[in-house]
């Protein structure tokens, strides 16, 4: 019999979920390889509201400003319902992922997140596995594009070094950004913290901690190229 091919995934399950929420929380040790064919497990809900940092999105960029949706606003993360994670002609999206994605990220891995899932990520530290950190830009902050349409998700690092997004990064185990470094004019959360683009990219989840919002993102979903 032809064996199956395993794509490792993580699931969040509760340990993971409050451990991930704390501040200053090491890369989980206990993180195990999952299936996407093993059952999933939604996130506990959580409060996400808290004070929103007054600088406005990407004002040390140099990136152009979202349309109103700033930190400064004090709505955020910026909410959606169900209906943008609807079934559509590949998953949740239109479209597949990119076929050539930055970094050296897996497709295959990068489109069943993406398209195909709602509670799983890539493993804990899987970015670093990636050329990700030999190739990324230390001097200047870097744009992230939605791995299925191009769109801008996310800059970074966005009114801290380069190092800090890095140490707090890999202390959590996946790309990790703040508040003022998401362009909300694609990103959206539904109330269960699960992350997303407005055309139904699954991204990751927000986890926040005692500095506030954390989204905790995939990097096989915010490795493509601009369209």
């Amino acid at each position: 019999a032809r064996e199956r091919k395993q794509i490792n995934i993580m699931k969040f399950n509760t340990s993971t979920v409050l451990f991930m929420a704390g501040a200053c929380a090491p890369v989980i040790a206990s993180a195990r390889p999952l299936a996407l064919s093993r059952s999933a497990f939604l996130t506990p809900g959580r409060g996400v509201s808290t004070a929103a940092t007054s600088a406005s999105r990407f004002a040390s960029s140099g990136t152009r400003p979202s349309s109103g949706l700033s930190a400064a606003s004090g709505s955020l993360p910026v909410k959606c319902g169900e209906e943008v994670m609807s079934q559509k002609k590949h998953g949740t999206s239109d479209v597949p992922v990119q076929s050539d994605l930055l970094w050296g990220c897996d497709r295959e891995l990068a489109d069943r997140i993406c398209n195909f899932n709602r509670h799983y990520a890539e493993h804990a530290g899987y970015w670093a596995t990636t050329k990700y950190l030999s190739e990324v830009d230390r001097a200047n902050p870097t744009d992230y594009y939605d791995s299925n349409t191009g769109k801008l998700l996310f800059t970074a690092p966005v009114g801290r070094s380069m190092d800090n997004y890095i140490e707090e990064s890999n202390s959590h185990g996946w790309p990790s950004f703040r508040d003022e470094e998401v362009n909300w004019d694609y990103v959206r959360c539904l109330p269960n913290g699960e992350c997303v683009s407005v055309d139904g990219t699954h991204l990751g989840h927000n986890l926040p901690d005692s500095s506030g919002n954390r989204y905790c993102i995939n990097l096989v979903c915010v490795a493509g190229k601009p369209v």
